[in-house]
C-alpha cells in the first residue's frame, strides 16, 4: 500500500526507477536494434573497403559514416541516464537510418553495390526502421506516464 500510495503520489519517481534498474540489468550488446544496426555498419564497411578512391572519396565514406552514426546514436543514448535524453538519440539514429538508406540507394543506382547486397542490406534497414520505431514508442509510453 505504501509502494502504490507512493506510485500514485511520486509517479514519475517510480517510473523512473524502473527505467534505471531495467537499464542496469541490461547490457547495450543485448538491444536487438544495437545488433541489427552494428551488422549494417560492419556489412557496409567490407563492401564500400572494395572500392576504388573516387567512390570511397565520395559515397563510400558518406555511406559508412551514416551506418556507423545508427549503433553509435543508439549507444550514446543507452548510456544517458534519463530515457528523453534516451529517446531523443534514437531519433537521431532514425535520422542516420534513413541516410543510410539515401547512401544506399545512391551506390545502388551508381552500380558501385550488388544486388543482393543491396536487397540485403535495405531488408535489414527495414527491419531495424519498424524495431527502432517500436523502441521509441516504449520511451514515449514512459514520458506519458510521468
Amino acid at each position: 500500500m505504501v509502494i502504490y500510495a507512493f506510485g500514485v503520489l511520486f509517479g514519475f519517481a517510480v517510473i523512473h526507477c524502473w527505467y534505471i534498474e531495467w537499464r542496469s540489468s541490461m547490457r547495450l550488446e543485448d538491444l536487438e536494434i544495437y545488433q541489427i544496426a552494428m551488422s549494417i555498419g560492419e556489412k557496409l564497411w567490407l563492401i564500400v573497403d572494395e572500392w576504388n578512391y573516387f567512390a570511397k572519396d565520395t559515397v563510400g565514406k558518406q555511406l559508412v559514416r551514416a551506418a556507423d552514426s545508427i549503433a553509435a546514436n543508439i549507444s550514446e543514448g543507452f548510456g544517458r541516464y534519463h530515457y528523453k535524453e534516451t529517446r531523443q538519440f534514437s531519433y537521431f539514429s532514425r535520422g542516420s537510418l534513413f541516410e543510410t538508406k539515401t547512401w544506399l540507394q545512391k551506390g545502388y543506382q551508381r552500380k558501385l553495390i550488388v544486388a543482393e547486397d543491396y536487397s540485403e542490406l535495405l531488408n535489414l534497414t527495414d527491419v531495424l526502421g519498424i524495431k527502432l520505431n517500436n523502441y521509441i514508442k516504449s520511451l514515449n509510453k514512459l514520458l506519458n506516464n510521468e
